[in-house]
């Protein structure tokens, strides 16, 4: 059921844009989840999914350029080049299809996955920097991003799998999922998605992203690899839950 009280709304508005900011600046990732968890409740996906978008390009753009001397971009390029290909199928679908079903089933992978890396934390993966299976989660991810503001989470996965330094991590999943982000926001501009309400609602949120982001880039500069690598899972199963509600 969608909430439609103004005051109920704003709040659920801000407090996604503060917690979603939050959680990119400390992690990298988990903006589109927590944004979905909120706005879902208060907006329509035709209508929330364009808003998450293009409140993901920011919160992910700032957190970049100010860590952009930590981070390591080197495994970044295979990712993009397919995931922006991906964006465009997964915004059609999104204007035909309900995207219910196909979040369950990603609720459910992500749920069964994140405790199976609990209960074997030493499982990884050893793929001799194989671009095509990096190639292959660009493309899937960009899709999930079209369709239903979720395209940072395959990345994530795998990179975390690797076993990858931190840096090494959120530097590639983050830059993807800024640069597919505009590859977004073009490709929904493009169709006519973009209203003068979620304009508006963006301009809301503005000062709950910056204060947000704020704070989260600076426990991401005190926490160590250990305890980043339980940050995501714990935030990948979160995901997994909400999407499941």
């Amino acid at each position: 059921m969608i909430i439609s009280d103004p005051s109920i709304y704003l709040l659920i508005l801000i407090s996604g844009a503060f917690t979603a900011a939050f959680v990119q600046g400390a992690s990298g990732f988990g903006s589109g989840l927590v944004l979905n968890a909120f706005w879902l409740h208060i907006m329509e996906p035709a209508i929330a999914i364009p808003l998450n978008i293009i409140t993901c390009l920011l919160i992910s753009g700032w957190p970049l350029f100010k860590l952009r001397k930590t981070l390591d971009f080197s495994k970044l390029r295979p990712f993009v080049i397919s995931g922006l290909i991906g964006i465009p199928l997964g915004m059609l679908l999104l204007k035909t299809t309900d995207p219910r079903l196909f979040k369950i089933s990603i609720g459910i992978f992500l749920v069964f996955y994140a405790i199976l890396i609990f209960k074997n934390n030493n499982l990884s993966v050893n793929v001799n920097n194989n671009k095509l299976i990096d190639r292959f989660i660009g493309l899937i991810s960009g899709f999930m991003g079209g369709f239903a503001a979720l395209g940072g989470i395959f990345p994530t996965i795998w990179v975390s799998l690797q076993k990858l330094p931190k840096n090494t991590q959120r530097g590639t999943y983050e830059p993807f999922i800024f640069i597919t982000s505009i590859m977004a926001v073009i490709s929904f501009a493009v169709a006519g998605l973009f209203t003068l309400q979620i304009f508006y609602d963006l301009l809301l949120t503005i000062p709950a992203l910056i204060i947000g982001s704020f704070l989260g880039m600076k426990i991401y500069h005190v926490i160590d690899g250990e305890v980043f690598q339980k940050t995501i899972l714990g935030l990948i199963f979160i995901a997994g839950i909400v999407l499941l509600i």
